[in-house]
C-alpha cells in the first residue's frame, strides 16, 4: 500500500530513540499517522513542527498498518507561528479540533480551511472570524451543522439575529425578540450576504460567534474534556490580547481589560 500527498503537521510523539510518530491532516486521506524514521534528528525536527505543510509518501504492507512516512518540507509556517501566543495556542487548538475526526476519513473542506487559517494566524482581524467559521465547519463535519440560511419560525432570510439552542436553526430578530433571553446571538458575519469583511466585524461579534460555537461543541462534540477546553480558552485569550494591541479602543464594546 502506498500513496503520496501533501499534509499539515498536527503533532509528533517520540517512538524509540530516534524515530517519531507523525500526525498530519491531508485532503484525501484525512487525519493520518505514520512512522518517520530518524524524525528526532536535527535535520528532521524543524520540518516536523506543527503548522508546517509537508510532502508525504506513505507506505505499508497492509492498509490497516501504521506505515512509514517519507517527509519533505513544502511550506514552512512553524517559525512564524511560534513568534506569537496566538500562533502557538491557535495551532494547538486547531489540531485538537481536527483530532475529533475519525482517523483516515477524508474531510477536504476541513483540510482546506485549516491551511487558510494557518496562513492568517498572524493577523487577528482575519483569523478571528475564520476561527469561528472553522468551528462551525467542524460541527458540520461531525454531523451537528447549524442551519443559518433562514428563520426557523417564519422562513424569512432577512434580519437573522438569533440561533435556537434546541433546533440549531436561525431565528429572525422580530420572531425571536420575545424569547431573546433564551436564544443565542447570531453575529451578522455568519449570515450569507451580510458584512463579510473582517474590518467590519467588532470584537463583540467575535465573542458572540465563539459563544455560539462553544454551546454546540460542548453539547454535541466530545470537546468537554479539560485539555481541549484549556486549549480553546488559551487561544481565545491570546486572540483578545492580539486584538487589543492592534485595534483602537472604540473597536470594543467594553472597556480594556486591566493588566
Amino acid at each position: 500500500m502506498e500513496w503520496t500527498e501533501t499534509g499539515v503537521v498536527l503533532s509528533t510523539r517520540k517512538h524509540g530513540e530516534a524515530d517519531v510518530i507523525l500526525e498530519v491532516m491531508t485532503a484525501k486521506h484525512g487525519r493520518h499517522l505514520g512512522l518517520v524514521r530518524g524524525g528526532r534528528s536535527r535535520r528532521r525536527q524543524p520540518v516536523l513542527q506543527p503548522g508546517n505543510e509537508v510532502y508525504l509518501s506513505w507506505r505499508a504492507r497492509l492498509a490497516d498498518h501504521l506505515g512509514v512516512f517519507a517527509v519533505e518540507l513544502a511550506k514552512a509556517r512553524a517559525a512564524n507561528l511560534m513568534t506569537s501566543a496566538l500562533g502557538l495556542h491557535g495551532v494547538q487548538h486547531l489540531a485538537s479540533l481536527v483530532r475529533l475526526l475519525p482517523e483516515r476519513d477524508a474531510h477536504q473542506s476541513v483540510h482546506n480551511a485549516l491551511e487558510l487559517l494557518l496562513d492568517h494566524l498572524d493577523d487577528p482581524a482575519i483569523a478571528a472570524p475564520l476561527l469561528v467559521r472553522f468551528e462551525l465547519e467542524m460541527l458540520a463535519e461531525l454531523g451537528f451543522g447549524l442551519d443559518l440560511a433562514k428563520c426557523a419560525a417564519t422562513g424569512s432570510t432577512d434580519d437573522l439575529a438569533y440561533v435556537s439552542p434546541k433546533s440549531a436553526r436561525a431565528v429572525s430578530r422580530e420572531a425571536g425578540l420575545p424569547y431573546h433571553d433564551k436564544l443565542l446571538p447570531l453575529p451578522s458575519f455568519l449570515v450569507n450576504g451580510q458584512r463579510q469583511r473582517g474590518s467590519e466585524i467588532s470584537y463583540k461579534d467575535i465573542q458572540d460567534g465563539f459563544q455560539l460555537t462553544a454551546f454546540f461543541l460542548e453539547r454535541n462534540g466530545p470537546t468537554n474534556n479539560a485539555s481541549t477546553l484549556d486549549l480553546r480558552s488559551s487561544m481565545i485569550a491570546a486572540l483578545e490580547k492580539s486584538y487589543r494591541t492592534t485595534q483602537p479602543w472604540d473597536f470594543f464594546d467594553d472597556p480594556p481589560l486591566s493588566g
